[in-house]
């Protein structure tokens, strides 16, 4: 039987317990062991490194960074399109406003907010291996986020298809060709086509690799009815939205088993286009630059339906890098997770509101001319915002409408503005691609251009009239 102890000895054993539990909570607490006052070791001295070379001061027109150029150990500024001096101050009023590239910098001030939660520290040793623990080329934890992402954005249906990833959309394009190309030297080369105007590195890519497997064709309209032929291959590249003109598109080539797809759905985000239905293709390639905005980490992924083009495209990723960086992979992860807060809204909803303003801006300012327009882009109910949305493309597709304007972006660059030409997307130089991705700055320059470039155009029609 057990033996009935008295009162005071269990209130002595509470008290004894009260005691003991105090004093280790206070040596945990002093020690820095306690969870929320852990002492940093060998992260404090990166993280104060980091924290320095932010805190340089370069005006609000420009940055500094840990792998930039330093000087008398001190971080130099990187300067802005049309600032310089040391640090940044100086501007220069005449410099050309530069719409070309496709530098996703307008989200810089989104990740400036969020400076915290989407900070990384990478020890030495991290990830040294070629391969995951199970000899496998990605993360598992990233890919989980990817899927989540999907289903939060309701823009792609993963269900029952495999994930592959690869350094930007760039190499998935790649691979993708070649996993979808007959491979056997008897069969006759694949013929790679787009639908007019169409992105350049399609083209550009398939010619330089030079494969006796696949050869660049062009238009894809111009194979409509010819793909009856079972022998003839075709692989077509679909951009939805599309790159420069930023419609929803579909495949020109469709209902024949020697055609192909590409879905290329780099801009199929909420803040660049409404989501009518989430996409459900058999290979699909999204990228983190027009996402996130961090291109240069050169972090993409590929879904894919069927097994066999998947392990041709694994087979290409395994030969051509060992799979992406995994440095790459783990900023992914960070920065995804970022994303996923609030069901994606606070970055939806911040890059939606700037690139619908910016077109808004743009539009007004090219309304009043005669001279130039835009390309029309209906309002439409997006799933993720739940409502019908207006226009918000990462693009400006500009047109000459006078008939002696045979090259548009030569026109603009006598304004001192750049952008890209319409024969390099193969749709004739009457059209050029601005870029509305760019920092603050560069649209504001961009859009004062513009506004300059249509007054002068008035003030030259009302100098016309008076001397008629």
């Amino acid at each position: 039987m057990a033996r009935i102890q008295s009162p005071n000895h269990f209130a002595l054993c509470l008290v004894f317990s009260l005691v003991l539990n105090f004093y280790f909570c206070t040596k945990l607490y002093f020690s820095g062991c306690n969870v929320n006052n852990y002492q940093l070791s060998w992260s404090q001295r990166a993280a104060e490194e980091a924290e320095a070379v932010a805190a340089v001061e370069c005006s609000g027109h420009g940055r500094a960074y840990l792998d930039g150029l330093f000087v008398n150990g001190k971080a130099v500024c990187e300067c802005n399109s049309c600032f310089g001096g040391p640090d940044c101050s100086q501007f220069f009023p005449d410099c050309v406003a530069d719409a070309d590239s496709g530098d996703p910098l307008f989200l810089e001030p989104f990740w400036i907010h969020h400076a915290a939660s989407s900070a990384l520290v990478v020890a030495g040793w991290h990830r040294m291996s070629y391969q995951f623990s199970d000899h496998s080329f990605i993360s598992h934890e990233l890919e989980k986020q990817i899927l989540k992402l999907h289903s939060v954005a309701k823009n792609a249906v993963t269900e029952g298809k495999y994930i592959i990833f690869g350094a930007g959309s760039t190499q998935l394009i790649s691979a993708a060709v070649y996993a979808l190309s007959p491979d056997n030297s008897s069969s006759s080369p694949a013929k790679v086509v787009a639908s007019i105007p169409y992105y350049p590195v399609y083209q550009i890519q398939t010619d330089f690799f030079n494969s006796v497997n696949f050869e660049f064709q062009g238009d894809a309209s111009l194979w409509n009815g010819n793909t009856s032929d079972r022998s003839t291959n075709v692989i077509e590249f679909v951009t939805s939205p599309n790159n420069p003109d930023g419609q929803l598109k579909k495949a020109v080539l469709q209902g024949s088993s020697s055609v192909k797809a590409i879905h290329d759905h780099a801009y199929y985000w909420p803040h660049f286009t409404a989501i009518p239905a989430p996409a459900d293709e058999d290979l699909m390639i999204f990228t983190m630059s027009k996402l996130t905005g961090h291109a240069g980490s050169r972090f993409g992924w590929a879904i894919v339906k069927d097994e066999a083009v998947y392990q041709r495209m694994v087979q290409y990723m395994t030969l051509s890098s060992m799979g992406v960086s995994r440095d790459a992979q783990l900023r992914a992860l960070k920065l995804l997770k970022v994303v996923l807060k609030r069901d994606g809204r606070r970055i939806f909803d911040f890059a939606y509101n700037t690139m619908s303003k910016r077109w808004e801006k743009l539009s007004s300012a090219v309304s009043k001319s005669k001279r130039y327009s835009l390309q029309a882009i209906p309002p439409q109910f997006c799933n993720f915002f739940k409502k019908v949305r207006g226009p918000s493309p990462a693009y400006a597709w500009l047109k000459c409408e006078r008939e002696e304007d045979q090259d548009c972006a030569a026109v603009l660059k006598a304004s001192k503005i750049i952008g890209r030409g319409g024969s390099i997307f193969s749709a004739g130089n009457r059209y050029v691609r601005l870029s509305l991705l760019k920092s603050q700055e560069d649209f504001e320059l961009i859009l004062h251009r513009i506004y300059d470039l249509v007054h002068s155009e008035e003030d030259g029609s009302s100098k016309t009239m008076c001397r008629s």
